[in-house]
């Protein structure tokens, strides 16, 4: 069955609020907001200024975890330093939900092939649902980051996101550098975040909302400290219940687009095979590449 995805031209912060009550979905209890923080020297990502308005709104807690390579974010400490220089803590309650071990491993979809388990940060099971805040833009080892990597990277803890760059093979006793040496096939790669992604989705049984913003549109990551700026001109924001339908809604605005710096972004897309992560995604039941897409 075809799901929903709303789309506007409008980028404001009051337009997020609208595409949320319109998906007319409820949010029960302690509500998780995943957004990405940006890593240090970042030009693209999206600030807490543009978000305050819908996590107001929403009584969410901000929701972030450290990462598994060289940067700003890689530790609690300096994560936490980057969080305040972004003025996030200035606006919200920051949770680095892996701030502190143990870790918490939650089951991943029946059909997944590479990862056991998906280990994310332990306080994710304070939470009762989740709105994903995506900014969607390419990346350099995913060909592209929305909402499927926000829920696989982004809410996997750092050995969490060396569980998933390794395809199951790293075990939490190793050095984080060691899968950086030792990396498998790029498909794996991606069936595992599409894996990650679909582990989330089961713990949270439904209760999720996912609104991706399409704008600064640079082939890299807001994980990049040094990234490409924007190449395309922004085209604007999507929400749905279906993380699946919404990136695919993305890819193919992307793909259809007539803007001149289309043809670099879809490289940087298909040269990673970015798509697969939707295909393997919807293989595994997490939600549907078909979709009706209705303007708002």
């Amino acid at each position: 069955m075809a799901s929903e995805v709303l789309f506007t031209n409008v980028i404001t912060p009051e337009k997020v609020i609208e595409m949320f009550d319109l998906l007319n979905k409820d949010l029960p209890g302690r509500v998780a907001v995943k957004v990405h923080s940006g890593e240090d020297g970042n030009q693209n990502y999206l600030h807490p200024e543009f978000w305050e308005p819908v996590v107001r709104k929403i009584n969410g807690t901000v929701v972030e975890c450290n990462t598994a390579y060289g940067g700003a974010r890689n530790s609690t400490t300096k994560h936490r330093a980057l969080l305040k220089k972004h003025k996030w803590t200035d606006l919200f309650d920051v949770d680095l939900m892996d701030a502190e071990g143990p870790d918490l491993e939650i089951p991943v979809p029946q059909g997944s092939v590479h990862l056991k388990s998906d280990i994310v940060g332990k306080t994710l099971a304070d939470y009762d649902s989740m709105l994903v805040l995506t900014h969607f833009k390419g990346h350099p080892m995913g060909g592209f980051g929305g909402a499927l990597k926000q829920l696989s990277i982004g809410v996997s803890s750092s050995a969490g996101k060396c569980n998933i760059h390794s395809a199951g093979k790293y075990t939490k006793a190793e050095d984080q550098d060691v899968i950086w040496n030792d990396l498998p096939p790029q498909d794996y790669f991606l069936e595992s975040m599409a894996e990650a992604a679909g582990a989330v989705v089961g713990f949270f049984a439904g209760n999720m909302v996912f609104i991706n913003v399409m704008c600064n549109l640079s082939v890299d990551c807001d994980c990049c400290a040094i990234a490409e700026d924007p190449c395309m001109e922004d085209i604007g924001i999507l929400a749905s219940l279906d993380p699946v339908a919404i990136d695919q809604a993305c890819f193919d605005l992307v793909e259809r687009s007539d803007d001149r710096g289309r043809d670099h972004m879809m490289e940087r897309i298909m040269s990673r095979n970015g798509t697969h992560t939707i295909d393997a995604a919807e293989a595994l039941g997490v939600g549907s590449r078909e979709y009706i897409l209705r303007v708002v």
